[in-house]
């Protein structure tokens, strides 16, 4: 006959187990375990740009893309070029807004949407030619993944892939969706754990990918963050660990895109404050503010 004392410690016996068991798979799967942000960052300094949405750079010249607009600006933060009408040709279905962007071999690479209190249609890749801002080709996301939604896109180079994510709720934000690069075939998609609540942006930077969360409440000071997800290519899902809380920013506000600048070492993120933000939306402004002020953030990163 089995006591209860003896109950509970096979019990604990078997559950402890099954703990080890799971470490040693995970392990000889190769799955990666650091929960530890991957680098320190320093913040250098802040400039105000023309646009709330994204950020990308690439060699000599930074992007910025508003809801409605592309500029291109030199590392001295000059504008080089300005699209304000990018969607007056080239698309078949009627679109509005520009999230986070990517650029990749001179071409900037859009999530482009038709967007409406919190609800989106048209879900399109779109590509820019990096010196003129002008369109050069579109190609539509997959129905079947089950996004709703683009807030932002990145390019990995190293597999030739795009990945789309989306700041809606339920089983849309809990993705990150994978394209090819060549022709625009969708490939799958990246189950997060645990999910970053109100996602912005994606960037891809040394074998990793990372998101930004819009997940601090600005009426109560609390600061957005970055995430980090190690995907593996043999794999369907990735654990979420918090890389960065921008807890240094002028005021707390909307945290956007994100880019890394790989000749210079940098993150750059793009921050808006004085709006109130409601279904994704500028509406009215705190007090001390009569416009939103976009600005990208510059930190220095470093290796643990």
């Amino acid at each position: 006959m089995i006591t209860k004392r003896i109950f509970i410690f096979l019990l604990l016996s078997a559950m402890i187990m099954l703990s080890l068991t799971g470490c040693r798979n995970a392990e000889a799967s190769g799955q990666k375990t650091d929960a530890s942000p991957h680098y320190n960052y320093t913040q250098k300094k802040a400039v105000e740009v023309n646009g709330r949405q994204g950020i990308a750079v690439e060699g000599d010249f930074y992007y910025v893309s508003g809801s409605t607009t592309l500029t291109k600006y030199d590392k001295e933060w000059n504008v080089v070029v300005e699209n304000t009408d990018p969607f007056s040709s080239g698309y078949s279905d009627k679109v509005n807004h520009i999230g986070d962007i990517d650029v990749y071999q001179d071409e900037i690479y859009c999530g482009v949407e038709l967007f409406m209190d919190g609800v989106a249609s048209n879900i399109q890749i779109a590509i820019y030619d990096a010196d003129t801002l002008e369109l050069k080709r579109t190609f539509p996301f997959s129905a079947e993944s089950g996004q709703t939604e683009c807030s932002g896109i990145a390019v990995n180079p190293d597999n030739k892939t795009v990945w789309m994510c989306s700041w809606a709720d339920g089983e849309s934000g809990r993705y990150l969706y994978k394209y090819d690069l060549e022709n625009g075939s969708y490939l799958g998609r990246i189950h997060m754990h645990a999910v970053p609540q109100w996602i912005q942006g994606v960037a891809y930077y040394n074998g990793a990918y990372y998101v930004t969360a819009d997940d601090g409440d600005a009426d109560f000071d609390e600061p957005d963050h970055i995430y980090r997800f190690d995907i593996e290519d043999d794999r369907t899902e990735a654990s979420c660990v918090e890389e960065l809380a921008l807890k240094d920013v002028i005021k707390q506000g909307e945290i956007e895109g994100l880019s890394f600048d790989r000749n210079n070492k940098e993150l750059l993120v793009l921050y808006n404050r004085g709006a109130k933000i409601i279904q994704g939306m500028p509406s009215g402004f705190y007090s001390g503010y009569d416009k939103e002020i976009h600005e990208v953030y510059l930190y220095g990163i470093k290796g643990k």
